[in-house]
This record gives structure tokens, C-alpha cells and sequence, in this order.
């Protein structure tokens, strides 16, 4: 077995807007020959970031058509490149390595795979995923927490999105998976990663994730959102994917919370909390439950403005508190 198809791909890879950076030590390579084959990777590389049908891929590329049809396909079940279904055809697309093969190797992550992923993390992916300051993902509060006289977009509305998505997965963290196969998990909710849409349907299709009614969605955000996990969302009008983060085990959150790093290089703040002088009591409670420690207790609470992620954590745990 030789590098070049995979370090064909590990280019590839790195050519999305976070993309896969090469690594001294050659982990980057050994992840991805331990996801691919070398013929799978050959094949991977063949694919744009829009859906096409293995027929148009193979037209376009000279690849045999039916060899490319049958890898594809079984490529796709195991979450190395993304399917949708269109009239009844499979049309397939490249997937990053996050959003994408990351996450969906979640069934097939074990002691090994996750240790791999816990280098790369470490060794580059972490400054990758900061390195353009644009973050990836938007930060999304349970509704009731909002200040009512604020005027909510329909994709700033978190519940009424899940109440009206037309097909809905949830599967494990994969964060939290691989903390606890290298023995630091925590004791945060492990099934809260929830799906919508086409990404629902790639999930059930393939296993890894089932399917929930939207009654059951809701009740995993509220769940989560007592547990004090952080919604956080694909940075899309449309409802794609929300993942509800832990500050110790999210990739994201960790970069804030053990490297001090700004929260403005991962994910984008819709709101910020605002302490009512006239009723804080200082009893300490929203402090407790913030994430990345914004708020201090004296008096009255006070909000570190730079560091509040608009989470809505603690105006869950205080009467009357609301984020505008």
C-alpha cells in the first residue's frame, strides 16, 4: 500500500474551508488510511461538493460507471462521502472532514480510531478549525429564554425549527464517544446530536442515527439544555444539524475553555445575556451554569460581554432571566 492516494485525498480534504492540514508525525495519513481504502480514496477525490449521480461522476471523470456506482454506494454507507436521494436516484458528494467524516464514523469509532482523532485534534485540527476566524457554527438558545419584545427570525426560533422539520435523527456525540473510549469521558447526555432534513435521512439510512418524532426532539433539547449543553448549529438558514456541546469533550468549546482561545474563532454568538439589576438576588446559580465562566457573582451577577456565548444557560436556571 502506498501514500499517494491518500495523500491525494488529505490535499483534497484540505481544500474546503476547514480543511485537513498535513502533520509532521503522518497521523493525518494514517486516519485516513484507516477510514479508506486505497481505491476508495481514489474514488473520493472524483467527487464535487454537489450532488451528482455516479453516472454523471464517472461521464465526467472516465471512471468505469458501474465499478464507480457500486463503490460509491457502498461508500456512502459507511459515511466516506454523502448521499442524498432525488426521484428515487443516489446522487453523491464529497464530505469534509468535519462536518463529515468525523462525525459520521461515529459507529465505527473505537480505542484506536479515537486516539488518532485525539492527535490530529491536538496537533492541528484545533488551530485549523480557528485559523480563519470564521466560525462554523451558530450558538441558539431555547426560545423562552429570549427577551419576549425580541423580534426572532424563523431560524433563530430553535423549537419551532425541530417542530416543523420534515425528518429527524438523533445519534451519540461523537466528542463524547471518544472521550469516554480514552477514559476521560464525562457525565453529559451521550445520544443529543440531532439531524434534519437530508442529513436525518443520511443517518437513518446508514444507521447512524435513528429516527425521532419531533416530540422527542424537543424533549432531547430540553433535556439537554438541563443537563447545561450548548446548542450549537451549522451556520444555515435551514434546520441541518443542532449538537448539543459540553465545554469539556466539544472540539469547539474546547478550544475556548482549556486553550483560552476567543469564542469568536468557533462558533457566532446570536445573543448575549443581560442581568436584571432590579431582581438578581447574586445567589450564584447562573454562574454555576455557565459554560465558559462569563458571568461572576458579587451583588448581582455581572456578564463578561466578550466571553458569553448567548447560550441561554443561565436564564435557565433563574427566574425571569432572558437573553436579548
Amino acid at each position: 500500500m502506498t501514500d499517494e492516494a491518500y495523500s491525494e485525498l488529505r490535499e483534497f480534504l484540505d481544500r474546503f474551508p476547514v480543511g485537513f492540514p498535513g502533520t509532521s508525525s503522518g497521523v493525518d495519513i494514517k486516519i485516513l488510511k484507516r477510514l479508506f481504502t486505497e481505491e476508495e480514496a481514489r474514488a473520493a477525490v472524483l467527487l464535487t461538493p454537489f450532488p451528482e449521480s455516479a453516472s454523471r461522476i464517472a461521464e465526467r471523470t472516465g471512471a468505469d460507471p458501474e465499478r464507480l456506482a457500486e463503490l460509491l454506494g457502498s461508500m456512502s454507507t459507511r459515511g466516506l462521502v454523502f448521499r442524498v436521494r432525488r426521484a428515487g436516484e443516489a446522487l453523491y458528494s464529497s464530505a469534509p472532514f468535519m462536518i463529515g467524516l468525523y462525525e459520521y464514523s461515529v459507529n465505527n469509532l473505537d480505542s484506536e480510531l479515537a486516539a488518532l482523532y485525539r492527535e490530529y485534534y491536538k496537533t492541528a485540527y484545533m488551530e485549523e478549525m480557528g485559523a480563519s476566524d470564521v466560525q462554523g457554527y451558530k450558538v441558539v438558545p431555547v426560545a423562552e429564554y429570549v427577551e419576549s419584545e425580541t423580534v426572532l427570525l424563523p431560524f433563530m426560533d430553535l423549537t419551532e425549527q425541530v417542530r416543523s422539520a420534515r425528518r429527524i435523527s438523533v445519534a451519540e456525540c461523537i466528542y463524547r464517544k471518544e472521550a469516554q473510549l480514552l477514559g476521560e469521558g464525562c457525565d453529559y447526555p451521550l445520544e443529543t446530536c440531532l439531524s434534519f432534513g437530508a442529513a436525518a435521512e443520511y443517518y437513518i439510512e446508514n444507521g447512524m442515527g435513528r429516527e425521532i418524532s419531533s416530540e422527542e426532539a424537543v424533549r432531547i433539547l430540553y433535556d439537554a439544555d438541563r443537563a447545561g449543553l450548548v446548542h450549537a448549529g451549522t451556520k444555515t438558514r435551514h434546520l441541518s444539524n443542532i449538537y448539543n456541546c459540553c465545554p469539556c469533550c466539544c472540539a469547539s468549546m474546547k478550544g475556548i475553555t482549556t486553550r483560552g482561545h476567543d469564542k469568536h474563532r468557533y462558533l457566532n454568538s446570536l445573543f448575549e445575556a443581560v442581568v436584571d439589576g432590579s431582581s438578581c438576588t447574586g445567589c450564584g446559580e447562573c454562574v454555576e451554569r455557565c459554560p465558559v465562566g462569563a458571568l461572576t457573582r458579587g451583588d448581582r451577577a455581572a456578564v463578561d460581554r466578550d466571553q458569553c456565548l448567548g447560550c441561554g444557560l443561565c436564564a435557565g436556571s433563574v427566574p425571569r432571566k432572558r437573553l436579548s
